[in-house]
């Protein structure tokens, strides 16, 4: 296979979702977005299990613990280049 395709979740067909907001000191991204509020509320609790179990390196690398909340947001409010967001979002080189 000569090409890479990254995988990008379809949107649900709906106008309003419940996202999963990240807060890291002034800002705020939407880490992933769901169509039942049960489901926001669990992968809340599932990043801040994350946030928790990596707190010493937190600590150590002097970085702000992300805050996480539910909130209904509207399809217009999703930023065009959307992407769900790793727990830490080490993965990007930064937390948030």
């Amino acid at each position: 296979m000569s090409e890479i395709i990254p995988l990008r979740p379809a949107l649900p067909k709906s106008d309003t979702f419940w996202a999963v907001l990240a807060s890291q000191g002034k800002r705020t991204v939407i880490a992933n977005i769901y169509m039942t509020q049960k489901e926001a509320e669990a992968d809340r609790q599932w990043r801040v299990g994350q946030v928790s179990a990596y707190s010493v390196f937190l600590r150590t690398e002097k970085q702000d613990v992300p805050v996480y909340r539910i909130e209904k947001i509207k399809r217009a409010d999703l930023p065009r280049n959307w992407r769900p967001l790793p727990a830490l979002g080490m993965l990007r080189g930064r937390l948030i």
